[in-house]
Protein backbone atom coordinates (compact mmCIF):
# COMPACT_ATOMS: atom_id res chain seq x y z
CA UNK A 1 0.00 0.00 0.00
CA UNK A 2 3.02 2.68 0.63
CA UNK A 3 4.63 1.38 -2.36
CA UNK A 4 1.03 2.04 -4.51
CA UNK A 5 0.77 5.31 -2.24
CA UNK A 6 4.54 6.37 -3.26
CA UNK A 7 3.66 5.60 -6.57
CA UNK A 8 0.59 7.98 -7.08
CA UNK A 9 2.05 10.64 -5.27
CA UNK A 10 5.58 10.26 -7.34
CA UNK A 11 2.89 10.54 -11.00
CA UNK A 12 1.13 13.54 -9.29
CA UNK A 13 4.16 15.29 -8.83
CA UNK A 14 5.71 14.44 -12.68
CA UNK A 15 2.38 15.54 -13.90
CA UNK A 16 2.35 18.29 -12.08
CA UNK A 17 5.97 19.81 -13.43
CA UNK A 18 4.34 18.93 -16.85
CA UNK A 19 1.74 20.72 -16.22
CA UNK A 20 4.00 23.97 -15.66
CA UNK A 21 6.56 23.27 -18.14
CA UNK A 22 3.52 23.38 -20.58
CA UNK A 23 2.36 26.63 -18.48
CA UNK A 24 5.30 28.37 -18.85
CA UNK A 25 6.22 27.32 -22.37
CA UNK A 26 2.63 28.59 -23.66
CA UNK A 27 3.60 31.89 -21.88
CA UNK A 28 6.52 32.24 -24.19
CA UNK A 29 6.95 33.31 -27.79
CA UNK A 30 10.21 31.44 -29.41
CA UNK A 31 12.34 32.88 -31.98
CA UNK A 32 14.57 30.89 -33.57
CA UNK A 33 18.02 33.19 -34.69
CA UNK A 34 20.04 31.66 -37.44
CA UNK A 35 23.07 33.42 -38.72
CA UNK A 36 26.97 33.34 -38.94
CA UNK A 37 28.44 33.22 -35.39
CA UNK A 38 31.68 32.11 -36.43
CA UNK A 39 33.75 32.15 -39.14
CA UNK A 40 34.40 34.50 -41.88
CA UNK A 41 31.49 36.41 -41.54
CA UNK A 42 30.58 35.76 -37.70
CA UNK A 43 30.39 39.91 -37.62
CA UNK A 44 27.21 39.75 -39.02
CA UNK A 45 25.83 36.74 -37.11
CA UNK A 46 26.96 38.09 -33.55
CA UNK A 47 25.94 41.34 -33.94
CA UNK A 48 21.87 40.25 -35.47
CA UNK A 49 21.82 38.06 -32.15
CA UNK A 50 23.17 41.05 -30.34
CA UNK A 51 20.68 43.01 -31.27
CA UNK A 52 18.01 40.94 -30.68
CA UNK A 53 18.78 40.06 -27.47
CA UNK A 54 18.89 43.72 -26.44
CA UNK A 55 15.24 44.48 -28.01
CA UNK A 56 13.93 40.85 -26.42
CA UNK A 57 14.93 41.97 -22.86
CA UNK A 58 13.42 45.19 -23.71
CA UNK A 59 9.79 43.44 -24.20
CA UNK A 60 10.46 41.29 -21.56
CA UNK A 61 10.76 43.50 -19.10
CA UNK A 62 7.48 45.35 -19.88
CA UNK A 63 5.79 42.17 -19.22
CA UNK A 64 2.98 40.34 -21.32
CA UNK A 65 4.15 38.35 -24.16
CA UNK A 66 7.43 37.00 -23.42
CA UNK A 67 10.32 36.46 -25.94
CA UNK A 68 12.72 33.77 -25.79
CA UNK A 69 15.17 33.64 -28.77
CA UNK A 70 16.53 30.21 -29.61
CA UNK A 71 20.50 31.16 -31.60
CA UNK A 72 21.65 28.67 -33.78
CA UNK A 73 25.37 29.03 -35.74
CA UNK A 74 25.00 28.31 -39.47
CA UNK A 75 28.74 29.34 -40.07
CA UNK A 76 27.47 31.06 -43.89
CA UNK A 77 26.85 27.87 -44.91
CA UNK A 78 23.60 27.20 -46.39
CA UNK A 79 24.00 23.04 -45.48
CA UNK A 80 24.66 24.01 -42.14
CA UNK A 81 22.06 26.85 -41.89
CA UNK A 82 19.53 24.34 -42.74
CA UNK A 83 20.60 22.00 -39.90
CA UNK A 84 20.33 25.63 -37.53
CA UNK A 85 16.68 25.57 -39.01
CA UNK A 86 15.77 22.00 -38.49
CA UNK A 87 17.46 22.49 -34.54
CA UNK A 88 15.92 25.71 -33.87
CA UNK A 89 12.15 24.22 -35.15
CA UNK A 90 12.92 20.73 -33.32
CA UNK A 91 13.44 23.00 -30.15
CA UNK A 92 9.90 24.84 -30.50
CA UNK A 93 10.73 27.91 -32.38
CA UNK A 94 7.60 29.73 -33.95
CA UNK A 95 8.84 32.48 -36.27
CA UNK A 96 12.78 32.83 -37.69
CA UNK A 97 14.79 36.05 -37.48
CA UNK A 98 17.07 35.43 -40.03
CA UNK A 99 18.71 33.77 -41.85
CA UNK A 100 22.14 36.83 -42.22
CA UNK A 101 23.38 36.19 -45.10
CA UNK A 102 22.15 35.53 -48.72
CA UNK A 103 22.79 32.48 -49.55
CA UNK A 104 21.81 30.54 -46.42
CA UNK A 105 18.85 32.73 -46.10
CA UNK A 106 17.45 31.14 -49.96
CA UNK A 107 18.15 27.77 -48.92
CA UNK A 108 16.21 28.27 -45.60
CA UNK A 109 13.26 30.04 -46.95
CA UNK A 110 12.22 27.40 -49.44
CA UNK A 111 12.01 24.98 -46.28
CA UNK A 112 10.17 27.81 -44.08
CA UNK A 113 8.25 28.55 -47.19
CA UNK A 114 6.86 24.23 -47.35
CA UNK A 115 6.59 23.95 -43.55
CA UNK A 116 4.43 27.51 -43.77
CA UNK A 117 6.73 28.99 -40.81
CA UNK A 118 7.18 33.25 -40.79
CA UNK A 119 10.93 34.41 -41.78
CA UNK A 120 12.14 37.82 -41.01
CA UNK A 121 15.62 38.57 -42.31
CA UNK A 122 17.49 41.75 -41.20
CA UNK A 123 19.66 41.76 -43.76
CA UNK A 124 19.33 38.80 -46.36
CA UNK A 125 18.74 41.29 -49.47
CA UNK A 126 18.39 39.26 -52.53
CA UNK A 127 15.05 39.12 -54.48
CA UNK A 128 15.90 35.32 -54.67
CA UNK A 129 15.49 35.34 -50.57
CA UNK A 130 12.03 36.29 -51.06
CA UNK A 131 10.61 35.51 -54.54
CA UNK A 132 7.62 32.85 -54.98
CA UNK A 133 7.51 32.71 -51.06
CA UNK A 134 4.86 34.88 -49.35
CA UNK A 135 5.71 34.24 -45.98
CA UNK A 136 9.28 35.68 -46.23
CA UNK A 137 10.03 39.18 -45.30
CA UNK A 138 12.90 41.46 -45.33
CA UNK A 139 13.64 44.24 -43.09
CA UNK A 140 16.98 45.74 -45.10
CA UNK A 141 16.41 47.18 -48.34
CA UNK A 142 16.91 44.71 -51.45
CA UNK A 143 19.68 44.20 -53.91
CA UNK A 144 18.11 46.39 -56.74
CA UNK A 145 17.12 48.88 -54.41
CA UNK A 146 21.05 49.07 -52.90
CA UNK A 147 22.67 48.92 -56.79
CA UNK A 148 20.15 51.67 -57.96
CA UNK A 149 20.64 53.74 -54.88
CA UNK A 150 24.35 53.60 -55.06
CA UNK A 151 24.07 54.20 -58.61
CA UNK A 152 21.87 57.14 -58.22
CA UNK A 153 24.27 58.82 -55.59
CA UNK A 154 27.40 58.86 -56.86
CA UNK A 155 25.74 60.70 -60.32
CA UNK A 156 23.90 62.82 -58.20
CA UNK A 157 26.57 64.60 -55.75
CA UNK A 158 29.64 63.70 -58.81
CA UNK A 159 31.80 60.84 -56.97
CA UNK A 160 32.90 59.47 -59.82
CA UNK A 161 33.82 59.90 -63.33
CA UNK A 162 35.39 56.68 -64.49
CA UNK A 163 33.55 53.74 -62.67
CA UNK A 164 35.19 50.25 -61.45
CA UNK A 165 33.14 47.30 -60.32
CA UNK A 166 34.89 44.60 -58.47
CA UNK A 167 32.37 41.97 -57.28
CA UNK A 168 31.55 38.39 -56.13
CA UNK A 169 30.35 36.24 -59.04
CA UNK A 170 29.98 33.12 -57.05
CA UNK A 171 27.61 35.24 -54.22
CA UNK A 172 23.39 36.10 -55.11
CA UNK A 173 24.18 38.90 -52.91
CA UNK A 174 26.72 41.07 -54.65
CA UNK A 175 25.98 40.16 -58.42
CA UNK A 176 22.06 41.19 -57.96
CA UNK A 177 23.64 44.87 -56.28
CA UNK A 178 26.28 45.11 -59.69
CA UNK A 179 23.53 44.33 -61.77
CA UNK A 180 21.01 46.64 -60.66
CA UNK A 181 23.46 49.41 -60.46
CA UNK A 182 25.38 48.45 -63.88
CA UNK A 183 21.78 49.18 -65.40
CA UNK A 184 21.15 52.09 -63.54
CA UNK A 185 24.57 53.79 -63.97
CA UNK A 186 24.33 53.52 -67.57
CA UNK A 187 20.99 55.33 -67.81
CA UNK A 188 22.27 57.73 -65.76
CA UNK A 189 25.39 58.44 -67.99
CA UNK A 190 28.24 56.85 -66.06
CA UNK A 191 31.27 55.56 -67.39
CA UNK A 192 31.67 51.66 -66.24
CA UNK A 193 35.22 51.50 -67.56
CA UNK A 194 35.93 47.81 -65.56
CA UNK A 195 33.93 45.21 -64.13
CA UNK A 196 35.69 42.92 -62.50
CA UNK A 197 34.60 39.12 -61.27
CA UNK A 198 36.17 36.91 -58.33
CA UNK A 199 34.68 33.49 -58.02
CA UNK A 200 34.73 32.55 -54.67
CA UNK A 201 34.06 33.98 -51.11
CA UNK A 202 37.57 32.39 -49.94
CA UNK A 203 39.46 34.76 -52.65
CA UNK A 204 42.14 36.53 -51.21
CA UNK A 205 44.29 37.73 -54.19
CA UNK A 206 42.57 40.64 -56.34
CA UNK A 207 45.44 42.63 -57.92
CA UNK A 208 43.64 41.12 -61.13
CA UNK A 209 41.09 42.98 -60.24
CA UNK A 210 43.01 45.72 -58.90
CA UNK A 211 45.49 45.99 -61.68
CA UNK A 212 41.99 46.06 -64.15
CA UNK A 213 40.54 49.13 -62.47
CA UNK A 214 43.79 51.09 -62.18
CA UNK A 215 44.68 50.60 -65.82
CA UNK A 216 41.71 51.25 -67.02
CA UNK A 217 41.75 54.75 -65.24
CA UNK A 218 38.81 54.39 -62.83
CA UNK A 219 38.97 57.08 -60.35
CA UNK A 220 35.85 54.90 -58.10
CA UNK A 221 35.22 51.77 -57.47
CA UNK A 222 32.35 50.49 -56.68
CA UNK A 223 32.19 47.31 -54.01
CA UNK A 224 28.93 45.15 -53.78
CA UNK A 225 30.44 42.63 -51.56
CA UNK A 226 31.15 41.54 -47.82
CA UNK A 227 33.60 43.30 -45.38
CA UNK A 228 36.04 40.84 -45.30
CA UNK A 229 37.02 40.84 -49.55
CA UNK A 230 37.01 44.81 -49.04
CA UNK A 231 39.10 45.10 -46.64
CA UNK A 232 41.70 42.57 -48.59
CA UNK A 233 41.18 44.92 -51.51
CA UNK A 234 41.83 48.03 -49.54
CA UNK A 235 44.92 46.27 -47.86
CA UNK A 236 45.89 45.39 -51.31
CA UNK A 237 45.07 49.24 -53.38
CA UNK A 238 46.95 50.50 -50.52
CA UNK A 239 50.24 48.45 -51.36
CA UNK A 240 50.46 49.02 -54.69
CA UNK A 241 49.38 52.82 -54.42
CA UNK A 242 46.01 52.76 -56.21
CA UNK A 243 44.15 55.50 -54.12
CA UNK A 244 40.97 56.02 -56.19
CA UNK A 245 37.10 56.93 -53.90
CA UNK A 246 35.67 53.73 -52.83
CA UNK A 247 32.01 52.90 -52.71
CA UNK A 248 30.54 50.00 -50.65
CA UNK A 249 27.23 49.11 -49.76
CA UNK A 250 25.68 47.38 -46.44
CA UNK A 251 27.74 44.27 -46.50
CA UNK A 252 31.10 46.45 -45.98
CA UNK A 253 29.06 47.46 -42.54
CA UNK A 254 31.62 45.75 -39.86
CA UNK A 255 34.84 46.94 -41.72
CA UNK A 256 35.89 49.03 -38.73
CA UNK A 257 35.56 46.37 -36.42
CA UNK A 258 37.53 43.35 -38.08
CA UNK A 259 40.19 42.02 -36.06
CA UNK A 260 43.69 42.73 -37.73
CA UNK A 261 42.75 45.04 -40.42
CA UNK A 262 43.84 48.82 -40.11
CA UNK A 263 41.08 51.21 -40.09
CA UNK A 264 42.73 53.78 -41.47
CA UNK A 265 42.70 51.94 -44.73
CA UNK A 266 38.84 52.70 -44.91
CA UNK A 267 38.72 56.25 -43.99
CA UNK A 268 36.95 58.07 -46.88
CA UNK A 269 35.31 55.25 -47.90
CA UNK A 270 31.44 55.96 -48.48
CA UNK A 271 28.88 53.02 -48.50
CA UNK A 272 25.20 52.40 -48.48
CA UNK A 273 23.95 51.68 -44.17
CA UNK A 274 20.27 51.89 -42.86
CA UNK A 275 21.33 52.92 -39.32
CA UNK A 276 24.09 55.70 -38.06
CA UNK A 277 25.48 55.29 -34.75
CA UNK A 278 25.52 58.50 -33.96
CA UNK A 279 21.96 60.03 -34.81
CA UNK A 280 21.05 61.95 -31.95
CA UNK A 281 17.91 60.72 -31.87
CA UNK A 282 17.05 59.21 -28.38
CA UNK A 283 16.18 55.64 -29.58
CA UNK A 284 19.59 55.40 -31.52
CA UNK A 285 21.46 56.89 -28.12
CA UNK A 286 20.01 54.21 -26.00
CA UNK A 287 20.20 51.27 -27.58
CA UNK A 288 23.76 52.52 -28.69
CA UNK A 289 24.47 52.75 -24.91
CA UNK A 290 22.99 49.04 -23.94
CA UNK A 291 25.09 47.74 -26.91
CA UNK A 292 28.82 49.64 -25.82
CA UNK A 293 27.59 48.50 -22.31
CA UNK A 294 26.61 44.56 -22.67
CA UNK A 295 29.29 43.87 -25.57
CA UNK A 296 31.97 46.49 -25.25
CA UNK A 297 31.70 47.53 -29.09
CA UNK A 298 29.65 50.43 -30.86
CA UNK A 299 26.64 48.62 -33.00
CA UNK A 300 26.75 48.34 -36.71
CA UNK A 301 23.69 48.04 -38.80
CA UNK A 302 22.82 44.41 -38.65
CA UNK A 303 22.57 44.96 -34.66
CA UNK A 304 20.03 47.25 -35.47
CA UNK A 305 18.47 45.51 -38.23
CA UNK A 306 17.73 42.91 -35.89
CA UNK A 307 16.83 44.98 -33.31
CA UNK A 308 13.99 46.08 -35.58
CA UNK A 309 13.09 42.62 -36.18
CA UNK A 310 12.53 42.47 -32.78
CA UNK A 311 10.36 44.91 -32.60
CA UNK A 312 8.23 44.78 -35.69
CA UNK A 313 7.37 40.86 -34.41
CA UNK A 314 6.25 42.79 -31.10
CA UNK A 315 4.14 45.24 -32.97
CA UNK A 316 2.51 42.33 -35.01
CA UNK A 317 1.74 40.00 -32.30
CA UNK A 318 0.45 42.61 -30.56
CA UNK A 319 -1.83 44.20 -33.26
CA UNK A 320 -2.98 40.37 -33.79
CA UNK A 321 -3.93 39.68 -30.34
CA UNK A 322 -1.58 36.50 -30.79
CA UNK A 323 -1.15 34.02 -28.28
CA UNK A 324 2.12 32.04 -27.38
CA UNK A 325 -0.06 28.57 -27.62
CA UNK A 326 -0.45 28.96 -31.40
CA UNK A 327 1.28 27.35 -33.85
CA UNK A 328 3.82 28.16 -36.31
CA UNK A 329 1.61 28.01 -39.21
CA UNK A 330 -1.61 29.47 -37.31
CA UNK A 331 1.19 32.47 -36.63
CA UNK A 332 2.49 32.35 -39.80
CA UNK A 333 -0.88 33.94 -41.50
CA UNK A 334 -1.29 36.32 -38.54
CA UNK A 335 2.30 37.30 -39.67
CA UNK A 336 1.03 37.92 -43.53
CA UNK A 337 -1.86 39.47 -42.97
CA UNK A 338 -0.27 42.45 -39.95
CA UNK A 339 2.95 42.88 -41.96
CA UNK A 340 1.36 43.56 -45.83
CA UNK A 341 -0.88 46.44 -43.26
CA UNK A 342 1.47 47.96 -40.66
CA UNK A 343 3.39 51.04 -40.67
CA UNK A 344 6.66 50.31 -38.41
CA UNK A 345 8.67 52.82 -36.93
CA UNK A 346 12.54 51.88 -35.99
CA UNK A 347 15.84 52.54 -35.50
CA UNK A 348 16.48 51.90 -39.36
CA UNK A 349 13.66 53.38 -40.91
CA UNK A 350 11.02 55.74 -40.38
CA UNK A 351 7.18 54.68 -41.63
CA UNK A 352 8.47 51.42 -42.64
CA UNK A 353 6.15 49.61 -44.80
CA UNK A 354 5.85 46.13 -46.52
CA UNK A 355 4.44 44.70 -49.67
CA UNK A 356 3.36 41.16 -50.56
CA UNK A 357 6.58 40.31 -51.82
CA UNK A 358 8.28 40.85 -48.27
CA UNK A 359 10.15 43.55 -49.34
CA UNK A 360 10.62 46.51 -46.98
CA UNK A 361 10.16 50.01 -48.24
CA UNK A 362 12.32 52.74 -46.48
CA UNK A 363 15.21 55.13 -47.51
CA UNK A 364 18.76 53.88 -47.68
CA UNK A 365 21.35 56.45 -46.08
CA UNK A 366 25.13 57.68 -47.55
CA UNK A 367 27.56 57.53 -45.30
CA UNK A 368 31.66 58.05 -45.48
CA UNK A 369 34.11 56.92 -42.88
CA UNK A 370 35.85 59.90 -41.25
CA UNK A 371 38.03 59.43 -38.26
CA UNK A 372 36.87 55.61 -37.60
CA UNK A 373 33.25 56.80 -37.39
CA UNK A 374 30.07 57.05 -40.09
CA UNK A 375 29.17 60.46 -41.26
CA UNK A 376 26.16 61.50 -43.01
CA UNK A 377 26.84 62.50 -46.36
CA UNK A 378 23.75 64.70 -46.61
Amino acid sequence: MKKLLASVLALAMALSMVAVATAEDAGTIKIGVIGPMTGAAATYGTAVANGAKIAADEINALGGVQLELLVQDDEHDAEKAINAYNTVMDEGAQFILGTVTTSPCIAVAAQAYEERVFMLTPSASSTEVTEGKDNVYQVCFTDPAQGTASAEMIAEKGLGQKIGIIYNSSDAYSTGIYQAFEAKATELGLEVVAAEAFASDDNADFSVQLSACKNAGADLVFLPIYYTPASLILSQANSVGYDPAWFGVDGMDGILTMDGFDATLAEGVMLLTPFNADAEDEKTQNFVAKYEEQFGETPNQFAADAYDCIYAYYQALTNANATPDMDAETLCGLMQEQFTSMTFTGLTGTDMTWDATGAVSKEPRGMVIQNGAYVGMD
